[in-house]
């Protein structure tokens, strides 16, 4: 019998890496299409997840915006301190200016401001409405003022100390410190961040509670073709990464949506916030989200998203396994 010199048995291929690295992107671009696909088959079911995660993270992004623009308008008076100087009642007009011009020069001072009784006089006519019973006064009750601002950084002690030196003065009938406004609006603000801040934190908590059940209610639907992939040898990261991308498309949609409310309800906003500033001469105006702004509230909702996502995929998936 004759003998072969050929060699007999079963062809061994082997994977190569860039064919490995290709099916990994192919199979999260599947898993990706049709995890979206998935969701927008459901349309309904789906859009009640997004208005929920949605509401959830607009509410402290909002009381944030808010926060914010409240700072904005308060930045003006965020000042360390403010002394008004009311100076005599019989003071003429310039010596009370050539005063002003010497606490413009004084280095504890950062500015001073003059307010003649004319001035303050025709103010108070415009705001209060009196302006028939002011007409009838035959002398102007209204002393000249300076508002005096003392250096930026100084301390409590030294701002005491520039109050007794400037009431000290022979032209001020009185020198009034007004610093606890101040520190009243400055613990108002810290703990309305404070406030922000723990709701924010409670509601991101509830949002990765919601997505993680949406997720372990697709797990459970999806059960039985999870255990014929693992029965083909489909790994763990297999089988979960279409669960994340689930999650990822809900955190996205949540985000967007988040977004389109937060920008509408301050555009709701806007118009009431332009007539009031108006009323006290202001130009201030309403700050939105901004598209960056847009932007990191969708990337923080897509994160919030594989939170979820992962939290129930790693407690729920390894406990079907095919038997």
């Amino acid at each position: 019998m004759a003998r072969t010199n050929g060699r007999e048995g079963a062809v061994h291929s082997r994977t190569g890496l860039d064919d490995r690295l290709h099916a990994w992107l192919r199979h999260h671009r599947m898993s990706a299409a049709d995890s979206l696909h998935r969701l927008l088959d459901k349309p309904w079911s789906s859009l009640l997840t997004w208005l929920v995660i949605a509401i959830a993270m607009a509410l402290p992004v909002g009381m944030n915006v808010a926060l914010e623009n409240a700072r904005s308008v308060s930045t003006d008076w965020d000042r360390p301190a403010q002394i008004s100087l009311f100076l005599a009642s019989d003071l003429e007009q310039e010596p009370a200016r050539e005063l002003h011009r010497q606490l413009v020069g004084r280095e504890d001072i950062e500015e001073a401001r003059f307010v003649s009784s004319e001035d303050a006089l025709e103010e108070f006519r415009q705001l209060s409405g009196f302006s028939e019973l002011l007409d009838s006064l035959e002398k102007n009750p209204l002393p000249h003022l300076i508002v005096v601002f003392p250096a930026e950084g100084a301390e409590a002690g030294t701002i005491a100390e520039l109050q007794a030196t400037l009431e000290a003065m022979p032209e001020v009938e009185q020198a009034v410190l007004d610093m606890e406004w101040v520190q009243r609006l400055g613990s108002m603000m810290a703990l309305a961040r404070r406030i922000v801040l723990a709701v924010g934190a409670l509601l991101v908590m509830g949002v990765i509670l919601i997505l993680g059940n949406t997720i372990r209610l697709a797990i459970e639907n999806r059960r039985d073709e999870i255990v014929i992939v693992k029965l083909v040898g489909g790994s763990n990261a297999f089988v979960r990464r279409p669960f994340l991308y689930t999650g990822l498309w809900y955190g996205v949609g949540g985000g967007l949506i988040a977004a389109l409310l937060v920008g509408g309800g301050l555009w709701f906003m806007g118009g009431a916030a332009r007539s009031l500033a108006q009323l006290y001469q202001s130009g201030f105006e309403i700050q939105g989200l901004g598209i960056m702004g847009g932007l990191n509230l969708i990337i923080l909702g897509g994160l919030l998203g594989l939170a979820g996502a992962w939290l129930a995929v790693s407690r729920h998936l390894s406990e079907i396994e095919p038997r």
